[in-house]
């Protein structure tokens, strides 16, 4: 049975084409002239290129918000009555931290660099020539004026005091006899039996002998005060240092050094430098006899370690630096200054009733001046020209004219403000986050409520 069988020219295509649902085998091979889908691929780009463009616009939103130049402001906006609550600012009232003016007295100081300084040094030497034969302290110790501190050999002026107690005996007799010599000379004289030369001879002879003998008073009055000089006393009270020298050496009134140094810790002295300009203040204060504090802090200004008073100041100042020298005195109960140790000075000259004062933060520098952002009864701020005064410790400062007790004034968040701006209060130390509504509205109060504190002056 014969078929008939299609025949195929090699070189003519068949017009055939696979089923739509056509897969190769295992074993087979793929169509020779089909093509990979390419849908996936452009579906892929076009995410892609979405994404970026949404990256760029909040990029911009971003570095537009944070111009405070370019957002826009309208002319008619009212505090949160039209436009969504959103105030003037396009992106809703500037989140700030705010603080009051108020009235209060101002401690006016002069800050300066001091070193301690021991209210008396004395090194203690010998006053006699021998050896130590023993020390009769601990170095480190409190001392007390008076108390014995070591002893130098004694027996040396001993032998001389017992010396000087024999002439003087030896001299004593002499003179005695040559008293009674005078005295029959004097009635031989009357008699007229002897020369009046043998008469003045004796009376010179009497004269003589008187002299040897208080010489002799004096040996014995020099041997007991190098016998009271071998003991060695401390003439002030204080702490000892370091002992100098060991017992057992010989020492000598000569030496440079001496056997220890003592020194008067309480009470204890700060000598301080101030510029020549804030002298005349000084001498004022002191002219009219007050008493003018002085408190002494540590090397980073962190802790005050005593308060004393101004005792006086240098008669010149020194030129090369342009500042004079005060010295002031520490009880030092506590011993918390010890000499040569520096310190910060801050010397209080006057005090100003009845001042107005405000954060040194909120104090603001621009080409008109020193200026501050008021914030008004509307919630808008506008710029204030003020005149500081004093720095204040605490991050505080005075002013002598631009604010009143009782203004409010912005502390935190005034990068962003301009002149006319809308403000919202913030606690310090919020980044005004929750205010806006989103994620900080949940946080607060029950009820989602709130978007910080309300208006200043509301």
């Amino acid at each position: 049975m014969t078929t008939n069988t299609p025949t195929t020219d090699p070189g003519v295509t068949s017009q055939k084409t696979p089923p739509a649902e056509y897969k190769p085998g295992p074993h087979q091979l793929a169509p020779p002239h089909s093509t990979p889908p390419k849908k996936a691929g452009k579906r892929g780009f076009i995410w892609v290129l979405f994404l970026v463009m949404v990256v760029g616009v909040t990029a911009y939103a971003v570095w537009r918000a944070s111009q405070p130049n370019l957002v826009p402001v309208s002319p008619n906006a009212g505090g949160g009555k039209k436009g969504g609550g959103r105030g003037a600012n396009a992106f809703g009232p500037t989140p700030v931290a705010v603080a009051k003016a108020k009235k209060m007295n101002v401690p006016v100081y002069l800050t300066g660099l001091g070193n301690v300084a021991a209210f008396y040094t004395v090194t203690v030497k010998t006053r006699v020539d021998g050896q130590l034969m023993s020390v009769n302290f601990k170095e480190g110790d409190m001392v007390k004026e008076g108390q014995q501190l070591a002893l130098i050999d004694p027996r040396p002026f001993q032998v001389q005091l017992e010396q000087a107690e024999g002439q003087l005996a030896r001299d004593e007799a002499l003179l005695a006899n040559a008293k009674v010599d005078l005295e029959r000379y004097k009635t031989l004289m009357a008699q007229d039996a002897i020369p009046k030369q043998t008469l003045d001879t004796q009376v010179s002879t009497v004269a003589q002998d008187e002299g040897n003998v208080k010489t002799d008073q004096a040996n014995i009055d020099n041997a007991k005060l190098q016998i009271t000089y071998s003991t060695v006393i401390a003439p002030i009270t204080g702490r000892i240092g370091l002992r100098l020298v060991d017992p057992g050496n010989i020492v000598h009134a000569s030496d440079t050094n001496g056997l220890l140094v003592i020194t008067q810790l309480q009470p204890i002295t700060v000598l301080f430098t101030i510029p020549e300009d804030s002298l005349p203040q000084v001498v004022k204060k002191l002219r009219a006899g007050a008493k003018l504090a002085v408190t002494a802090f540590n090397r980073d200004n962190s802790a005050a370690l005593a308060t004393g008073y101004l005792l006086t100041m240098d008669n010149q100042i020194d030129p090369t630096t342009g500042t004079s020298k005060l010295k002031a005195v520490f009880e030092n109960k506590d011993n918390a200054l010890f000499p040569n140790q520096f310190v910060n000075v801050r010397l209080l000259v006057d005090s100003k009733p009845d001042q107005i004062v405000i954060p040194s933060v909120a104090i603001q520098h621009g080409q008109q001046g020193n200026f501050v952002f008021l914030v008004g009864e509307d919630s808008k701020v506008k710029i204030q020209i003020i005149q500081p005064d004093v720095v204040m410790e605490n991050d505080l400062t005075s002013l002598s004219g631009g604010l009143k007790e009782g203004d409010t004034v912005a502390v935190d968040g005034t990068d962003r403000l301009q002149d006319g701006a809308t403000i919202r209060v913030r606690r310090p130390g919020d980044d005004g986050s929750g205010g806006g509504g989103g994620r900080g509205r949940g946080r607060g109060k029950k009820g989602g409520g709130g978007g910080g504190a309300p208006p200043a002056g509301k």
